[in-house]
């Protein structure tokens, strides 16, 4: 038989719920079953019992802010059955709040990202907590006026797309034009980019002058360990016209050709259409002979700097980077560089003849003019003495060299500091430079392209500091074939010489006499005068001025740069021409 569950007796309360306050009250014959001594333990907080449902009691003036809260159910709402806001005279330690931090668990699904690939490449991305420190807050400063830079910079560009490179006003004219002149010819460069000529490998007549070996630690020079410009005082420089060369006089009495010239003046016709500053080359002929020649002081001696920039120089002559101050600077660093990185140690490769320029006992620069020809038409040559700077020696041959250098002279202007950059970003340093003197750039690589040189040097010299410019520093040295680099600055060979010959055909049509061709100004053009036989014989040359005569740096920058205690003595340049 299946055992009978017994209840025990429930006591029952006649003054309210729960158990009775004491046993007393209970009837005699009333059994209870709960064990002794055990006290009663009232419910938890969390169960919510504290009182039985009250409908008829008013929530108004016992929850003042029940109008502001929503109505939802939730304890101590006004439209709420169950209140537990007086549960405190229970339960005293009891947080009145605990109920308004219960919340629902969210189901909702996640949102997905609107392109797949990109959340797919982010998802395996470590995230890096954000650092707000104050290295990292200039950071995102220097990027933003990095941006706003640019940005200024593009639409700069943008807006000036249609109009002219700069203004024509701030140019002037090489050479002042007389009013007894007489033009002949005006020949715009868009006729020059359609021409194209081909010419046969030129022959040497004669190799005069010596070379010192290059030095190739200098192609390990870096902005970190950048070498101080030395200055060659003592080195004689020249820089001789066509007609006043004894070497081209002897080759004219001996017929070896029709046509002479430099090739510092053949380079100018060949990258004519990239010029934009204004240069004038004279022309004589003389029975059937055609001399290509330059006037004493002219601008073909100086190397233009920011030339075909967008960003316009001061046009102040005494300021330190006006046009003319930066030709004449970079003239001379030109000079200095191209004797600092040879070999000095007196062993020179000797050639024909010796420099037909010097006199005996004097130091000359190392250089070597090659004398060669060229066939332009069945009975007419082309001579022309073109120049070298270096020898290096690769598998036991020696190569001839040109050595040419890049001045920075304040990264303002072009925007790319070469000290920052071109050990990281050496193509971005070239391209700004292909930009701002592409003319110049040009004219080097034709001429180490008239001469068959193996090897052009170029080097990148900076100032000590953007207001000295009379001192110093090699960044780095770089070495590129011509052709090659040619092809990389987009310099047709064929180009070059279909200008020559379209010139040298033109004026062999001329009469006997002197003529000179001036690119125009403002134009691109080129204008053909007819001028007087004693024309240029006794202009004023103006030649560069004394360096102390010059404006001098400041002493101590707003940087606290040390003092330049170079004295005066050693600034003095004597200027060759």
């Amino acid at each position: 038989m299946v055992g009978v569950f017994e209840v025990g007796a429930v006591p029952f309360n006649p003054d309210g719920w729960g158990p009775p306050e004491s046993t007393t009250a209970t009837p005699p014959s009333t059994t209870t079953t709960l064990p002794p001594h055990v006290p009663y333990a009232t419910f938890s907080r969390s169960e919510r019992l504290g009182r039985i449902a009250d409908f008829t009691r008013s929530f108004s003036s016992s929850n003042a802010n029940a109008s502001n809260r929503p109505s939802s159910g939730k304890a101590g709402s006004a439209d709420s059955p169950f209140d537990f806001s007086l549960d405190l005279d229970a339960f005293p330690l009891a947080n009145p709040d605990d109920g308004s931090a219960f919340r629902l668990v969210d189901t909702k699904p996640t949102p997905r990202p609107k392109f797949g690939p990109k959340w797919r490449f982010n998802q395996h991305r470590p995230q890096l907590p954000q650092r707000r420190d104050e290295e990292v807050e200039a950071r995102k400063r220097e990027a933003e006026k990095e941006r706003a830079r640019r940005d200024r910079l593009y639409n700069l560009n943008r807006s000036n797309q249609n109009q002219q490179r700069r203004e024509a006003a701030i140019f002037k004219s090489s050479v002042d034009i007389q009013p007894e002149w007489n033009m002949l010819e005006q020949i715009p460069f868009s006729t020059f980019t359609k021409l194209s000529f081909s010419v046969s490998d030129p022959e040497d007549l004669l190799l005069c002058g010596a070379l010192e070996y290059y030095d190739r630690s200098f192609d390990r020079i870096t902005p970190k360990n950048e070498r101080r410009l030395e200055r060659f005082k003592n080195r004689n420089f020249f820089k001789v016209t066509t007609t006043d060369d004894p070497v081209i006089r002897r080759l004219a009495n001996e017929d070896k050709a029709t046509v002479f010239a430099t090739d510092t003046i053949l380079a100018t016709l060949m990258c004519a259409p990239r010029s934009v500053y204004s240069w004038d080359i004279v022309v004589q002929r003389v029975g059937n002979k055609l001399f290509f020649d330059k006037r004493d002081g002219s601008q073909l001696d100086l190397l233009s700097v920011h030339e075909t920039s967008q960003e316009p120089l001061p046009e102040a002559k005494d300021d330190i980077n006006s046009a003319y101050s930066l030709s004449v600077e970079a003239a001379y660093i030109n000079q200095n560089f191209s004797q600092q990185v040879l070999v000095r140690d007196g062993n020179k490769v000797s050639f024909d003849e010796p420099n037909p320029f010097a006199n005996e006992g004097d130091e000359v620069a190392s250089v070597a003019y090659r004398y060669r020809r060229w066939k332009l038409d069945g009975d007419m040559y082309l001579v022309a003495r073109c120049e070298v700077q270096s020898v290096v020696e690769v598998n036991n041959k020696n190569s001839f060299v040109t050595l040419n250098a890049l001045n920075e002279f304040d990264p303002k202007y072009s925007g790319v500091d070469w000290r920052q950059k071109l050990e990281t970003q050496r193509g971005a340093v070239l391209a700004t430079e292909l930009k701002n003197n592409a003319n110049k750039l040009a004219k080097w690589t034709a001429q180490a392209i008239l001469a068959s040189a193996d090897l052009m040097k170029l080097g990148y010299v900076t100032r000590v500091h953007p207001r000295d410019h009379f001192n110093h520093v090699i960044l780095g040295v770089v070495g590129y074939k011509p052709r090659d680099f040619a092809s990389q600055i987009n310099l047709n060979t064929s180009n070059m010489w279909g200008i020559v010959k379209s010139i040298v055909d033109l004026c062999m049509k001329l009469n006997e006499g002197k003529y000179v061709l001036v690119k125009d100004p403002s134009k691109p053009q080129v204008r053909i005068y007819e001028v007087p036989a004693d024309a240029f014989e006794n202009d004023y040359v103006e030649e560069p001025l004394p360096e102390e005569e010059q404006v001098q740096p400041p002493s101590e920058d707003a940087e606290g740069v040390e003092a330049n205690e170079t004295t005066t003595d050693d600034k003095e340049i004597e200027a060759q021409t």
